[in-house]
């Protein structure tokens, strides 16, 4: 049989060490992403519906306490929740992701994950003030007069 011979001489080629796994910096993005998603939806809906059933608002300077949110109690509770939610699982995908970018593991995606969980914090603000600004306008036009 024809073939090449083994290679004679002192060089061979190094072997490369297994490439570590991306798992942590993958459950980072995919935290982050959650974080940043799922609660700005929420909240942009009970936003929405906050400021349509309390059309006038909440002022600071009454006297009254937050019993004028009755009315939509239910909408507050879901932007509570969601607001919880979303810096539960921020948090995560931070530690998460510092921990991926330490250990080499997933660097990209934890570097990723870091700024989507920092600039979602920010997303689910924006979210909130516009859903409420638009849904006490929608409650305004049709407010009696």
């Amino acid at each position: 049989m024809g073939g090449y011979a083994a290679p004679a001489g002192a060089y061979s080629v190094p072997e490369t060490a297994p490439r570590p796994s991306a798992y942590l910096g993958m459950l980072a993005l995919i935290l982050a992403l959650v974080a940043a998603v799922v609660p700005a939806i929420v909240v942009g809906i009970s936003a929405f519906e906050i400021g349509r059933v309390l059309p006038q608002g909440v002022s600071t300077t009454t006297t009254e306490d937050l019993s004028v949110l009755a009315p939509a109690r239910d909408q507050v509770l879901w932007a509570e929740l969601s607001f919880w939610a979303g810096t539960i699982l921020g948090i995560a995908a931070i530690v998460v992701g510092i921990l991926a970018i330490a250990k080499k593991r997933g660097r990209g995606a934890g570097i990723a994950a870091l700024v989507i969980a920092v600039v979602g914090a920010v997303i689910f603000f924006i979210v909130l003030v516009s859903a409420l600004a638009a849904g006490s306008a929608v409650g305004f036009s049709s407010y009696p007069a």
